[in-house]
């Protein structure tokens, strides 16, 4: 029997002036369902979910729901009271005995209210405070369908992990409605998809790839012209079909014909050749931290760090809330004098720096002319693009280019802000969380343009999926002051992060015991434990370090190339001899990158003194 629904919404239609956000919609929620919500900035993914919590009484139509219904929503807005404390907010009027005892209660407090005062008034709380109080209040009461409008908004990537197990691991079969722009949170915890556009809610079974598949089969099904499938869609869907398989159910659709349109699709970018390029407009020397210590508020964020990047490089950058992402921005760029050590950068370097606040501009400036007062024209690997062609790439057509800023929504204006940015032609992009205000189609499109751009990268952001798909390798700050290349991307972060909590616990019992040891000595003979390096030896070290960080970049590119090139072949049938070179290629490759692993672990140790 199918599950019993929950909540039913009959011909529902809703306006917002003249427009029309939900047009005659009919669908439901039932026991047990997962559902994210997608859809562009304004298409009223925010409406629907307000008009599934009883928030929003639709204008036509009529919402049902089964008797004893208890629904929880966690809303854009402020829903606590401010005079209250957290703890009341978050928990009520239970006594700190009872919940305390109680294991699940505990792990959503230590983990969502971490370092938040329980006591503190929530009017006292910063806005990512408030918004995670909020949050740990809905999953501390969720009730028979829970409907959240972007909760993993100020979450770092520990915290969306957590929160994806946390909703997928319930024994209470809750019901889940979620608008998110966050991919990997989708695939994750999400069992169907609803895609809101232009008044119409279409429906679809698994997560983010289940529904990148469908869109594709749906054009195919529509007879889409050729260069309407070969579009942001399919390359898209090229990179999910490479990447690791989504954690989702499998879709019930047919997806041969799907997978027919990707099977020539070339890799999302060509690296060397934007190497080259990025080579060619920044020379060798980019930018290069040496020996550089910063410290704010008492806490050491960077301790004698030495990390090069060069040209071409595409890095992202991770850590939990206030290990200082923003502050190692701030050096590369120079508004920030660090403590001790220098920041170098190459002659030819141009830096454009998007940060997490939105850009002032003059509310009566036109969307067109606040682009065109910046440039006229920019340059891409694949060649010159107009300010209104590059306008129309990020959503604003029509009459919107005339729509005044002071009319556009935050989404729109973040949008204008990151499009100002790459008018300015830059060739070192420092991006500061810039999915934030973003929906999917629009970060779909930046990423698109990044494939493209020949520069030099460093990407700070909580969104998994942004930060594998644009990103060639990922740098960690894990809380001790050093910046530690991740080969693992975010899974080896993740996992590290989990080894300093478990090793935190235990720091007690290993220094009561290393009181009493022997001294350390080196395979090679001498007292490490009574030794400590120099502040020279540690910045060598940390030169061999970011060596070799590039060397296993583009070893590693050799390794997914080499893998792509045996699957075509396998696939085409070429003859045993040729499938015979590739793989013996492929085993001197691997062994060369698992040797500077080695390398790379010994330096790493090094620099670390």
């Amino acid at each position: 029997m199918p599950p019993a629904p929950l909540v039913g919404l009959d011909r529902v239609s809703v306006a917002l002036g003249d427009r029309l956000l939900l047009d005659t919609v009919s669908l439901g929620v039932a026991v047990g369902e997962r559902i994210g919500v997608v859809g562009r900035n304004g298409a009223g993914k925010t409406t629907l979910l307000n008009v599934l919590a009883g928030e929003l009484d639709p204008g036509r139509g009529r919402v049902v729901r089964a008797g004893g219904t208890v629904v929880t929503a966690l809303s854009q807005g402020e829903p606590l009271d401010p005079g209250a404390t957290v703890l009341a907010a978050a928990l009520g009027d239970r006594d700190t005995h009872e919940w305390a005892a109680e294991a699940a209660t505990r792990d959503v407090v230590d983990t969502l209210l971490a370092g938040v005062g329980l006591e503190r008034s929530v009017g006292s709380l910063s806005g990512g405070e408030r918004r995670r109080a909020a949050l740990a209040s809905v999953l501390l009461h969720p009730g028979d369908l829970v409907v959240l409008d972007e909760p993993t908004n100020h979450l770092d990537v520990e915290t969306v992990g957590w929160l994806a197990d946390h909703l997928t691991g319930r024994s209470r079969p809750t019901s889940l409605v979620v608008v998110t722009h966050d991919r990997w949170f989708l695939d994750a915890v999400c069992t169907r998809t609803w895609e809101v556009h232009g008044g119409a809610v279409d429906a679809y079974d698994g997560g983010y790839a289940a529904y990148v598949l469908a869109r594709v089969e749906r054009d195919r099904q529509a007879g889409a012209s050729e260069a309407k499938r070969r579009n942001l869609v399919r390359k898209e869907l090229a990179w999910l079909r490479r990447g690791p398989p989504a954690r989702t159910s499998k879709p019930q659709f047919r997806i041969d014909a799907a997978t027919a349109l990707i099977a020539d699709e070339p890799a999302p970018r060509d690296r060397l050749a934007l190497e080259k390029m990025a080579i060619t407009r920044l020379g060798k020397e980019v930018l290069e931290l040496e020996g550089v210590s910063v410290e704010r508020g008492g806490r050491t964020l960077l301790d004698d760090v030495t990390w090069r990047i060069g040209p071409g490089d595409r890095l992202g950058l991770v850590g939990v809330n206030g290990a200082g992402k923003t502050t190692v921005l701030h050096a590369l760029t120079g508004e920030l004098r660090p403590d001790a050590g220098r920041v170098k950068r190459g002659k030819t370097v141009r830096i454009a720096h998007l940060r997490q606040d939105l850009e002032p501009l003059a509310p009566d400036l036109r969307v067109l002319a606040a682009a065109q007062e910046v440039g006229r024209v920019v340059r891409t690997a694949s060649g010159e693009q107009t300010v209104t062609s590059l306008l129309e790439r990020f959503g604003f057509t029509g009459e919107r280019l005339q729509t005044r800023v002071a009319d556009l929504s935050g989404g729109e204006r973040r949008r204008l802000q990151v499009l100002r940015l790459l008018l300015t032609e830059p060739n070192v992009l420092l991006l500061d969380e810039p999915t934030n205000d973003l929906d999917i189609d629009t970060l779909t499109v930046l990423e698109d343009y990044l494939d493209d751009w020949p520069g030099t990268l460093v990407l700070v952001t909580h969104d998994r999926y942004v930060l594998e798909r644009v990103c060639d390798t990922v740098h960690g700050l894990l809380g001790d002051g050093s910046v530690r290349m991740l080969p693992g991307g975010v899974e080896e972060y993740l996992r590290r992060r989990a080894q300093v909590a478990t090793g935190a616990a235990g720091s007690a019992s290993v220094s009561a015991s290393a009181s009493s040891s022997p001294a350390v000595v080196a395979a090679g003979g001498g007292d490490v434990a009574g030794r400590s390096r120099s502040s020279a030896d540690r910045r060598e070290a940390g030169k061999a370090t970011a060596r070799l960080e590039r060397q296993l970049a583009k070893v590693s590119a050799r390794e997914t190339s080499l893998h792509d090139r045996l699957a075509v072949a396998g696939v085409e049938g070429a003859d045993h001899g040729r499938l015979r070179e590739l793989g013996a290629e492929l085993n001197s490759v691997v062994a060369q990158r698992v040797a500077l692993e080695e390398q790379w672990l010994t330096a790493a140790e090094a620099a670390d003194g």
